[in-house]
């Protein structure tokens, strides 16, 4: 799913903010323009996934006319977010995958009460932390 949010922008002394009023509490800044808007479509996206993904509602974007700036130097700017794209290398949400090792290593594992989903995503996550 694709949506496109406000987003204002302001000029400060490091760089720019970045607030999304449709999206409470969503707010980023970046040290040059480009920056920001990046890191705009990262929050949003980050915003947008944690809400799907706690099943709450999302919002309905505001029209980029009715946007009221905080203060007079920003400007309001449309940020699209494509959320099944950031969801593919950001999402928490559990995958079922099968997988084929010897009959003797299940058996020890069992009998461990080993947990095989926590034992693989750990391998996993060491293997990409090389």
């Amino acid at each position: 799913m694709k949506f496109a949010y406000p987003a204002c922008f302001y000029k400060d002394i490091s760089g720019y903010s970045v607030i999304f009023p449709d999206l409470c509490g969503c707010a980023t800044q970046g040290d040059t323009l480009t920056e920001a808007m990046e890191m705009a479509e990262d929050a949003a996206s980050g915003w947008l996934l944690l809400s799907v993904e706690d099943g709450d509602s999302i919002p309905q974007a505001s029209d980029i006319k009715n946007v009221s700036l905080e203060y007079e130097d920003g400007f309001v700017s449309m940020v699209l977010i494509d959320l099944e794209e950031y969801a593919k290398s950001h999402s928490n949400k559990a995958v079922k995958k099968t997988l084929t090792i010897p009959a003797w290593v299940n058996n020890a594992a069992e009998q461990r009460n080993m947990n095989f989903s926590a034992v693989l995503k750990d391998a996993i996550l060491q293997q990409l932390q090389v």
